[in-house]
């Protein structure tokens, strides 16, 4: 916002401070100062004044706090007399429509005016700031805006329709809500279609102007216009606000009366227009002034106490000091006793309601810099460690670096997706925000998958995780903990489950975890799981023959219903159970000094068979030898016999003395297979 350094230094008798010198002590004290330019013979001040600060759009209002933090006195207008036709007809009635949308309404009736070009002080203190001269009726109008912050708009009266009452004739201003579909053409030539949340100012025909924001055309000031009717009001913010941003009409006015405005400011700011334009165009006013005040807004009061003043600033501030700022800032001081002063708040500082905001002001004048800073007097202690969000942050570390990104996603599921659940478990909100939004998540894969469909648009192939809190309802009570989830998409078919199983295992070994493995899954006929996974191509996760999570392919059923063409594969595990089997501390374990050597075997064995009896019996054979069993490949189907499923693993060999022997290595492999091939029903592949 822009202001006039000249026309600050008019409302003091004494000298200002140069305008770097001001522009710095007002930053300070008051409102930042972004930028100081010269126009012509005064220098301008670009100042961000908070929108709480609604007094100070005004350089009355920036006078003010000058005279405050500098300690000058403002000059005094001298009282000067209107020129009056002393009881003389009522030549305009007003009604308002709605108190709440118009709090007060002023407005005076000045004949026999003459509307020409303003004088050059005028025009150079708007140019100043930003603002074009058009004639001296609406200079004045923007001129009393920008010097004492309320907005005003004069009306050519004679454009103004005539209410007939009886024999006599007056005209009427109505301040009502627009119809819808009511048009207006604006000062700009603009035509703006109404509806009924925009407040108007209107006559009986027509509105004449849209409330708080822009005139109408139809009764602009012109060169002929000899008559004028000038409006002062006070319009609900929220009501100008919402007309602002529905026309798309950004004013000086509508930025004004959106961040409130004092009620009371309407009168001064009128009487302060009529001086000006009986001195500069002439003009006599008749009739009584309009004021519709519904509810007056009186001065606030607000007790502060010194004690309290010391406790929050941590300096003693003297009572003789305190007095003198609040009187500065022509605060009223009411009632004194003790420690207390209380003090009358103007109705222009409608930002000041609390204790604190008083104890604010004192500081901000008396000088922020005036207090001293100290060190904590408390002792600082390390926090007690919390293993959860230590082990969550670990794992979303492991993960970021297999490559996975991490989402964040809303806790609610649709009563759609919720059907694949058990509806025993499912938590219902009572008011949900919306059908999408009916149920808590009792698994984060739901919304795991409406991220995979989102990114398919974009992405070929991607992994992503979560860390949530799930929800499952356990009688009469909502089970709550927290679980970790993670999907990846544009693996290979006969690939995906075990680049997925290679990624747990990674996370596993980055978090210290030892004893896990894979467990062939059997559903129950009521289990939910089997509707999420490829029952052929899953597996439950055990740590210490316990049950942690699962991970496997995503059932055609699931992809078709979330309509995802690509194959998913998918993990979910209880993040809680996860925790209890992180370690911490690390075994230290030395590299090998000798070469492994690797050999692998593929076996035939029936569907039924669980992967990991085949790899405790490859383990048994092996002996110390045998450093590692890997499971490369499972293949059923085309090319082998009904109801078995082809093993391929790689076994490693390796010894922690000597480097071994093709010889042993080879006698080793067919100790192994002779193992295997005692069970019947299984054939090593030669």
């Amino acid at each position: 916002m822009l202001f006039s350094y000249n026309w600050l230094q008019s409302f003091f008798p004494k000298k200002l401070p140069a305008p770097k010198k001001l522009a710095e002590l007002l930053t300070l004290r008051s409102f930042e100062v972004q930028e100081i330019k010269k126009v012509n013979d005064d220098w301008v001040f670009d100042i961000d004044v908070t929108p709480n600060r609604s007094d100070c759009f005004s350089h009355l209002g920036i006078t003010r706090e000058c005279a405050a933090f500098l300690g000058f006195k403002i000059k005094q207008e001298k009282n000067r007399k209107t020129q009056e036709k002393k009881n003389t007809e009522q030549l305009v009635s007003v009604e308002v429509k709605d108190k709440n949308d118009c709090p007060r309404y002023t407005g005076k009736v000045l004949l026999n005016v003459k509307v020409g070009e303003s004088p050059e002080w005028i025009k150079k203190r708007l140019i100043a700031c930003g603002v074009q001269p058009i004639n001296n009726i609406v200079d004045i109008m923007n001129y009393t805006m920008l010097e004492v912050g309320q907005p005003l708009h004069a009306f050519d009266l004679d454009k103004i329709s005539e209410l007939q009452t009886g024999k006599k004739s007056r005209k009427k201003i109505i301040i009502r809500r627009a119809k819808r579909g009511e048009k207006i053409k604006t000062l700009d030539d603009k035509e703006y279609i109404l509806d009924e949340n925009i407040l108007v100012i209107a006559d009986q025909e027509k509105p004449l102007a849209i409330a708080g924001i822009k005139g109408g055309k139809a009764p602009e000031i012109t060169s002929k216009t000899k008559n004028i009717f000038i409006e002062s009001a006070n319009f609900a913010p929220t009501l100008i606000r919402r007309a602002s941003r529905s026309l798309n009409l950004k004013t000086d006015a509508s930025f004004r009366f959106e961040h409130g405005l004092d009620p009371n400011l309407t009168e001064e700011g009128l009487n302060r227009a009529v001086r000006l334009v009986q001195e500069i165009a002439g003009g006599v006013v008749s009739g009584k002034k309009i004021d519709i005040y519904s509810k007056k807004i009186k001065p606030k009061k607000i007790k502060i106490y010194l004690s309290k003043l010391e406790k929050v600033s941590g300096i003693k501030i003297p009572a003789k000091e305190v007095k003198t700022v609040l009187k500065r800032l022509n605060f009223k001081i009411i009632k004194e006793k003790g420690d207390l002063i209380e003090v009358e708040i103007p109705t222009y500082r409608q930002d000041l309601t609390l204790p604190e905001d008083l104890i604010e002001e004192i500081l901000r004048i008396y000088g922020y810099e005036k207090i001293n800073s100290y060190p904590p007097q408390i002792s600082l202690t390390f926090p007690q460690k919390n293993p959860e969000l230590t082990a969550q942050r670990k794992v979303k570390e492991i993960l970021k670096e297999l490559g996975f990104t991490e989402v964040y996603n809303y806790s609610f599921i649709s009563k759609e997706d919720a059907g694949f659940f058990n509806k025993e478990y499912i938590v219902e909100l009572e008011n949900p925000v919306s059908e999408k939004f009916q149920y808590l998540r009792p698994s984060l894969l739901v919304n795991l998958l409406k991220n995979a469909k989102d990114n398919l648009k974009f992405f070929e192939a991607f992994k992503v995780f979560e860390v949530g809190k799930i929800f499952q309802k356990q009688g009469s009570k909502i089970l709550e903990k927290r679980t970790l989830a993670g999907i990846i998409v544009g693996e290979k078919k006969e690939e995906g489950f075990f680049v997925l199983k290679g990624y747990i295992d990674s996370l596993f070994e980055g978090l210290g975890i030892t004893d896990w493995f894979y467990d062939g899954f059997e559903p129950h006929p009521e289990d939910v799981k089997k509707l999420f996974w490829h029952l052929n191509k899953s597996a439950e996760i055990k740590v210490n023959q316990e049950k942690i999570g699962f991970l496997g392919e995503v059932s055609e059923r699931i992809l078709r219903h979330f309509d995802i063409k690509l194959l998913i594969y998918a993990f979910e595990i209880d993040f809680e159970k996860l925790i209890e089997f992180i370690k911490e501390e690390k075994e230290y374990q030395e590299i090998p000094k000798f070469p492994s050597a690797v050999r692998d075997i593929a076996l035939l064995v029936p569907m039924y068979e669980k992967t990991e009896n085949v790899q405790r019996k490859i383990f048994a054979a092996g002996g110390d030898l045998l450093a590692d069993v890997d499971l490369f490949d499972i293949y059923f189907g085309e090319g082998l016999p009904e109801g078995k499923k082809n093993l391929a693993f790689h076994l490693i060999f390796q010894s922690k003395k000597r480097t071994l022997s093709s010889e042993e290595v080879n006698e080793l492999l067919y100790k192994i297979i002779e193992v295997l091939e005692e069970n019947p029903e299984w054939e090593v592949r030669k």
